[in-house]
């Protein structure tokens, strides 16, 4: 019998990516749980990537839900129970703890150094398919997912997107490069050949990190709605730059309104940083700015004006 044909360069990648990365995605099974957290029949099937070497795995907060704990199976056919770390919804990112050995951790690699039609492979366990993979290209770059925890609301930012084919199940599970290094986790369908993956960079690591330490992701609170607005000619070749945010909205006695800030304002920088997009902003809005004095300068009525707002802490109703 004749041999097989040499795989091409595209098969090959893909293939080594899934030999290397496959045995690191676990499966997960998770008790539903109705109001109050009491169980309720059935459970919830998801993805979660080996994070560290001593039982750490990461994978979406919506996979997990209000549950505290659930199974994780590997493809070498063993599995363990797992506790819920920490869960963020505002990110949708989680951290559980496995109560057994788990398979060496899969490499992280760097959503920021992505370009669009790069090679992408997911790996996960789409309607309870264990150890599927799929493979396509980066569709698109700096998209936002609109989240929610109570009443507060956020955007992830600079969110993958591919037509890499992700279906239920494959949440929580692995975006990888060419080299097998995961760059996101896979957290939305949003159509036919539309995923959307949260973005493994410096944000993610400091909100798995926050949750790995705390359990939990302290944001600060500023009291504000904004939006991009241009800058007037004169003021965009003094900064640089083309849009600022424009504040729609101040809440009544939050930290934006201590400080004087009012509709209308266009804000320009915020702790020294330029200000452009509700992003920017957000990056600044975690546990250290928290009481903490924030210089922001905006243009009112045409002249450059400078605040101190002392951002309070966000607590989601």
């Amino acid at each position: 019998m004749a041999d097989h044909p040499p795989l091409d360069a595209y098969s090959q990648v893909v293939v080594g990516v899934a030999a290397h990365l496959t045995g690191k995605v676990a499966s997960l099974r998770v008790p539903r749980s109705a109001a109050g957290g009491r169980p309720r029949a059935g459970e919830s099937l998801g993805s979660a990537v080996v994070y560290t070497s001593d039982g750490f795995l990461l994978t979406n907060a919506h996979v997990v839900g209000t549950a505290q704990s659930g199974t994780a199976s590997f493809a070498d056919g063993s599995s363990a129970p797992f506790t819920v770390v920490g869960a963020d919804p505002l990110s949708d990112l989680a951290v559980l703890r496995s109560a057994g050995p788990t398979p060496p951790p899969a490499e992280l690699g760097e959503a920021d150094e992505l370009v669009v039609g790069q090679l992408v492979v997911a790996v996960g366990n789409p309607l309870g398919l264990a150890g599927s993979v799929t493979a396509g290209v980066v569709s698109a770059l700096g998209r936002s997912l609109p989240t929610r925890s109570g009443s507060a609301g956020r955007l992830i930012e600079d969110v993958i997107q591919t037509d890499a084919a992700l279906n239920p199940g494959n949440s929580g599970g692995a975006l990888a490069d060419s080299q097998a290094r995961v760059v996101g986790i896979n957290t939305a369908v949003a159509g036919v050949g539309l995923g959307l993956a949260v973005p493994v960079n410096a944000t993610s690591r400091r909100i798995v990190a926050a949750l790995m330490r705390d359990g939990k992701v302290r944001r600060a609170y500023l009291g504000l709605v904004s939006m991009p607005a241009p800058l007037p000619a004169y003021l965009h070749e003094r900064f640089g730059r083309a849009s600022g945010l424009r504040v729609v909205e101040v809440v009544p006695g939050g930290p934006a309104a201590r400080a004087g800030l009012r509709a209308g304002d266009l804000l320009l920088t915020a702790g020294g940083k330029p200000v452009e997009t509700a992003q920017d902003l957000q990056r600044l809005m975690f546990s250290d700015a928290i009481g903490r004095p924030l210089a922001i300068t905006v243009m009112r009525n045409g002249a450059l004006v400078d605040v101190i707002a002392q951002p309070s802490e966000l607590v989601a109703a």
